[in-house]
C-alpha cells in the first residue's frame, strides 16, 4: 500500500539509513508536490547543497536553471518541478570528485515516492547514476543523450551539468545532431519557435510544458549553453 505523501516525506526527512556512510551526517534534500508535472531526476547532494537544504543550489544548480531557462523562483516551486536525487543526501568526496549516491537510498524511498506524481508528463534524467535507473540496458551517457529521440517527450536523457562535463559534451563529435530547421520540424505541435538571434550550431533537446506561460524549450548546443524558446 502507497503510504500517505504527508508521512512518506517525514519519513524521508527523518531517514538515517545510510548515517554511518555519511561524512556530514544525514539531511535529506528533495522537493516534491503531488501535482508536479516534470520531475527532474538527479544525482545526490554536493556539499553546498548539503549546507542550504536546496536542491542544485549551486553552480550545476545555475547551469542547469540556464538550460532550462527558468528563474530561481519558478525552479523552486514545487508545483511546477519534482526534484528527486538518487541518494537524497551528501555522500563525501573521493579521489575524483563527489562520491555516487548511497545504494541504500533509491530501493528505499524512491518507487514509492514517485508513484505519487500522479500528473507526471516529463522526466530530466541528469548524470550516469539517474540514467541506469530510468533507462533499460547498459548505454553511456553520451550514447544515451544521442538517442534522446528514443525516449522523446516523456523522458530526456542529460548529462550532469558540471563544467568538465559539459565542455567535453560540447567537443564530443556527432552528438549535436539536430540542427534548427529539423528542431522546428521534429517539434510539431510542441513548440512555438522563434529565430534566436546569435544562435548557432546543433540543437538536439526540448522539452515544453503547458504549466508555464509562455511555453518555453531547452535544448543543448553546440556552444555549451540553452535557450528560451516562447
Amino acid at each position: 500500500m502507497t503510504k500517505n505523501l504527508s508521512t512518506l516525506l517525514a519519513d524521508i526527512r527523518a531517514c538515517s539509513l545510510c548515517a554511518e556512510h555519511l561524512p556530514m551526517g544525514p539531511r535529506p534534500v528533495l522537493q516534491f508536490d503531488s501535482g508536479a508535472k516534470i520531475l527532474i531526476a538527479g544525482q545526490a547532494p554536493g556539499s553546498k547543497v548539503h549546507e542550504s537544504g536546496l536542491p542544485f543550489d549551486d553552480a550545476s544548480g545555475d547551469r542547469l536553471r540556464n538550460w532550462m531557462g527558468v528563474s530561481r523562483q519558478k525552479f523552486y516551486d514545487e508545483a511546477l518541478f519534482a526534484i528527486v536525487p538518487m541518494g537524497f543526501c551528501y555522500p563525501g568526496t573521493g579521489k575524483s570528485g563527489d562520491l555516487p549516491p548511497q545504494p541504500e537510498c533509491a530501493p528505499a524511498w524512491r518507487e514509492q515516492l514517485l508513484a505519487h506524481l500522479k500528473q507526471l508528463q516529463t522526466i530530466l534524467v541528469i548524470g550516469q547514476y539517474a540514467h541506469a535507473y530510468h533507462f533499460a540496458g547498459k548505454m553511456s551517457v553520451t550514447d544515451r543523450v544521442r538517442s534522446w529521440r528514443d525516449y522523446w517527450p516523456e523522458v530526456i536523457p542529460l548529462p550532469h551539468p558540471s563544467h568538465v562535463i559539459i565542455c567535453g559534451y560540447g567537443a564530443t563529435p556527432g552528438l549535436n545532431v539536430m540542427s534548427y530547421q529539423n528542431y522546428k520540424k521534429e517539434s510539431g505541435n510542441y513548440f512555438r519557435t522563434r529565430k534566436e538571434e546569435g544562435v548557432g550550431g546543433f540543437y538536439i533537446l526540448s522539452v515544453v510544458s503547458d504549466s508555464f506561460s509562455p511555453t518555453w524549450a531547452i535544448w543543448f548546443c553546440s556552444g555549451c549553453s540553452i535557450k528560451a524558446v516562447s
